[in-house]
This record gives C-alpha cells, sequence and structure tokens, in this order.
C-alpha cells in the first residue's frame, strides 16, 4: 500500500466522489483525507489515500469520463512537526492581492499555511464586496506567532484580523 495524493479537476456533476470512493474501494485502499468544492462549476478535489499503486491505472476510466486526475505518491504517516497550531480569520473590502500580502507575511515568519478558504461577499451594510480568508496555520513558535500578528496588523486599517491558537491535532 502506497499514501497516495489524487488532484482531481473536471466539470461538476453528481456522483463524482462517489465514483471516486468506489475506484478507491475497488483497489482496497482507503480514503484518509480530503479537500473539495465546486469553483466556477468545476469540481476541484485532493484526496489523500492509502491505496496499491494499481489505483492509478484503475482512475484512467474516470478520466475518460472529462476528469483530469493527478496523483502523486507522498510519505506515510508524515505530519508536519510544530508546535502552535493557528486559526487566522482575515475580513475586508475586496481589493486585489489580498492573498498575496498575507501570505508573504506568512512565508516571511516560517509559518505554513495547512488549510486555505477564500469567499468574497456582499458586505451587509456597505454594499461592497468583503473579502473573507480562513487558514490553518502551524507556526514554529510562539515569536512566530507574534510577528505574524503584528505583520498582519501592518498590512492596514481596511483589513479586521482575527488570530486564535487552536487545540493540538
Amino acid at each position: 500500500m502506497a499514501s497516495l495524493i489524487l488532484t482531481v479537476v473536471g466539470p461538476d456533476r453528481p456522483g463524482l466522489v462517489r465514483a471516486l470512493a468506489e475506484a478507491v474501494d475497488a483497489a482496497g485502499g482507503s480514503w484518509l483525507e480530503s479537500r473539495m468544492a465546486r469553483l466556477a462549476g468545476q469540481f476541484a478535489g485532493i484526496v489523500l489515500v492509502e491505496a496499491p499503486d494499481s489505483l492509478t491505472e484503475d482512475l484512467r476510466a474516470l478520466e475518460s469520463q472529462g476528469l483530469k486526475i493527478v496523483v502523486q505518491t507522498g510519505t506515510p504517516g508524515a505530519k508536519a512537526p510544530a508546535p502552535s497550531r493557528l486559526a487566522l480569520e482575515v475580513v475586508g473590502n475586496d481589493r486585489p492581492g489580498i492573498v498575496r500580502d498575507i501570505s508573504r507575511v506568512l512565508a516571511g515568519c516560517g509559518v505554513n499555511i495547512e488549510e486555505l478558504t477564500t469567499d468574497v461577499a456582499s458586505g451587509s451594510f456597505s454594499g461592497g464586496a468583503l473579502f473573507k480568508v480562513t487558514a490553518l496555520l502551524r507556526a514554529p513558535d510562539d515569536a512566530a506567532v507574534s510577528l505574524v500578528r503584528t505583520g498582519l496588523e501592518g498590512l492596514g486599517n481596511e483589513l479586521m484580523v482575527d488570530i486564535q491558537a487552536v487545540a493540538q491535532a
């Protein structure tokens, strides 16, 4: 059995996750983790499975249905050790460069992004577009956490930043 990371993209339709799960099961594999979303009418997913390498051949049938599937071998049981796990929420008026600016601060502090979700919504009072970022982060130490707070707060008054420590997983 190998640790395989599947990246799947294609036209969204009912039954895509079922088809992936059935292929993993038919190969004798186990579905471990996944992140999936519908973006601009397309299905996009990342799935970590423990399965025989033969799963790669089994997935070709799904590619004939319009999916693009990339398989990457992972490291079994690999988890990045880091003492500080953080939840980040940033909300502000939408403008170009918010993700670039936030990721620049995080990388400069040695902080790893484990999960990142972004969305644009209508502001309830102003009617303008609000950009929201939520992220799960790992910081190497408490000093990095302090640097992240300072760096993100320095991005400007138009962004509201909330950083919370979360329980270790």
